[in-house]
């Protein structure tokens, strides 16, 4: 760990709990077309919303990974189903957006980064749409990596290359912090990067896949981890 120069995070149940998020975010949504597009809640159910999406997953499946894409696709196809114009989709997703953003941080979260920050290049590296300036820690980072810069969602490779690109390290200087056992820490295995696994809930680590280079229970923890990093710093400063 003492080589580790750059920091990529995931966001999503690494930062904060997501599916409370995501259901407040979609309870919002399917308000707002009940009061302003009523024949929509009408016709279709959260549950056949769900199933159209599976659908537009299938036809469009070069764009899995742009979930905004997705989910305005869905509501397009149901608005023009019950005779609406497909307008009122981007004020719609406003509204979506609004919630989705209006996350409950981890308490360790901000002041584990603020120590990092300064130390180590900070990267966000996310499947998700998470707006960083609206929740209000984007000054604690370097740079943020979507899977709608990239062209490509995690595990795949290419998005955890960009992030190590962009911090302008090597994939061995990099650790990359994520929940998701194959989405995040097989994914940055294969691109090269150290990794550490975010297990908040004490969960086994899944037994066909190598395991991660250590694992935390809480961000906080990531100073600890880190410390030699921090110390190889110093000493080096020190022979300038």
């Amino acid at each position: 760990m003492h080589r580790i120069r750059a920091i990529t995070l995931d966001l999503d149940d690494t930062l904060w709990e997501i599916m409370p998020v995501i259901r407040r975010a979609e309870a919002a949504l399917w308000a707002w077309l009940g009061e302003n597009f009523p024949k929509i809640p009408e016709v279709f159910s959260p549950e056949a919303a769900y199933e159209l999406r599976e659908e537009v997953m299938t036809e469009h499946w070069d764009r899995n990974h742009d979930f905004l894409f997705l989910r305005k696709m869905v509501l397009e196809r149901m608005a023009v189903t019950v005779g609406y114009s497909p307008d009122f989709v981007d004020d719609a997703f406003v509204v979506f957006d609004r919630v989705r953003n209006d996350v409950e941080l981890y308490a360790d979260v901000v002041p584990t980064l603020e120590v990092l920050s300064e130390h180590f290049s900070l990267i966000a590296v996310t499947n998700g749409n998470a707006n960083l300036q609206r929740i209000g820690i984007r000054h604690l980072f370097d740079d943020v990596v979507t899977a709608v810069d990239v062209g490509a969602a995690k595990p795949a490779r290419p998005i955890f290359d960009e992030a190590v690109n962009r911090a302008d390290v090597t994939a061995q200087q990099t650790l990359h912090v994520g929940d998701h056992p194959e989405i995040d820490i097989v994914g940055a295995q294969e691109a090269g990067l150290r990794t550490a696994w975010v297990n908040r809930n004490g969960d086994g680590w899944p037994e066909h896949v190598a395991a991660p280079d250590v694992i935390i229970s809480t961000i906080a923890e990531l100073l600890t981890v880190l410390e030699p990093a921090i110390a190889h710093q110093a000493s080096h400063s020190g022979h300038e």
